[in-house]
């Protein structure tokens, strides 16, 4: 035990490093993702448009029937390929991970708003408030406690995910501690802070989660 803790501190600059890296990730692709995808779930809740829907509906099977490390390669090796952009491994993933993510988030969004009663929307309408009115001060309030779950859910899917990164060469958490092990072989060590690591980044979001839903329910 002593001599686990006596490599982790050795190592910490590292280790810190590598996780400022991974929640950097989460973060960026966390905030892209619930503003694209509250857009897009408003869009298809409130918009009717066939081209709309069927275009909404085609990019959200992309993201849930192509597997997200298909999706790194895509944007890191063949985008790059394809063209003469210059993609790191950061932006392909903070961009994989946020149309991913905005993907999820939009259906949370459009179920959550799909919830609101009809009523809510034709009390509002009939007191004189504008459509932005109705859904700031009636539809909203009460559709983001319904998302707040589902939301927190999907953060702890982003984190997990981001150790993913480490296929397209982004120096993560992961990527430091493989360097480690090359260099100390201590596997038992480096892979048991990351289990602990990623069970304590999550699973307090997960009870959050939970508990959100039991109270909201």
């Amino acid at each position: 035990m002593l001599h686990a803790l006596e490599l982790l501190w050795q190592n910490a600059p590292l280790l810190l490093d590598g996780l400022w890296a991974t929640l950097g990730i989460a973060a960026a692709a966390t905030f892209f993702s619930i503003i694209g995808g509250a857009l897009l779930g408003m869009m298809r809740a409130s918009w009717n448009n066939a081209i709309v829907q069927a275009a909404a509906r085609a990019y959200l099977e992309l993201f849930r029937v192509i597997p997200i490390l298909v999706w790194l390669f895509v944007f890191f090796f063949a985008v790059p390929a394809a063209s003469s952009l210059d993609i790191s491994g950061t932006l392909a993933a903070v961009t994989v991970f946020s149309l991913w993510g905005a993907s999820e988030m939009s259906d949370i969004v459009r179920g959550a708003l799909k919830t609101i009663p009809q009523a809510q929307y034709d009390a509002g309408r009939a007191i004189g408030l504008s459509g932005a009115q109705l859904h700031l001060r009636v539809i909203l309030p009460q559709a983001v406690r319904r998302m707040l779950p589902g939301a927190i859910n999907l953060v702890t899917r982003i984190i997990k995910t981001t150790s993913l990164v480490v296929i397209v060469g982004v120096v993560d958490v992961v990527k430091r501690s493989q360097q480690i092990i090359e260099r100390t072989k201590e596997p038992f060590v480096l892979y048991a802070f990351l289990l602990l690591l990623f069970f304590a980044l999550c699973h307090p979001l997960s009870r959050l989660s939970r508990r959100l839903e039991k109270r909201f329910n």
